[in-house]
């Protein structure tokens, strides 16, 4: 059986975030930003595991929809660290676009599942 695709893309940013935070702590001093940043990154691929394993749809959504929270959040503190000159744009865009790529596969994933449950009822 192979993995689902948001499980492996978000595992995938979750890496890309650590070491994202790894460069923004040895390279830029930068604690505050960067240690928010890693919180709701890894999010997003924890959130993504408990939805997986999810009890019902209503609950696989609930969690992919806090997914989607931290992911949207991941891209606030990048769109900061940005604004404010603490990464240029050769090293934000990677994550970036990679974080915005799983936030798209997370919204489709509810809206279709949403409207699964719809059809059925």
């Amino acid at each position: 059986m192979s993995e689902s695709i948001i499980k492996v893309k978000s595992f995938e940013l979750a890496i890309s975030g650590v070491n994202f935070y790894k460069y923004l702590v040895t390279e830029k001093k930068e604690f505050v930003m960067s240690k928010q940043f890693l919180r709701s990154i890894t999010s997003v691929g924890a959130n993504v595991r408990e939805a997986v394993n999810a009890q019902s749809k209503l609950d696989f959504i609930h969690k992919l929809a806090i997914a989607q929270k931290e992911c949207d959040e991941s891209l606030y503190w990048l769109e900061l660290l940005n604004a404010t000159k603490y990464v240029e744009e050769k090293d934000f865009n990677p994550i970036y676009i990679q974080s915005i790529e799983v936030l798209k596969i997370i919204k489709s994933i509810i809206i279709t599942t949403k409207k699964n449950i719809q059809v059925k009822n």
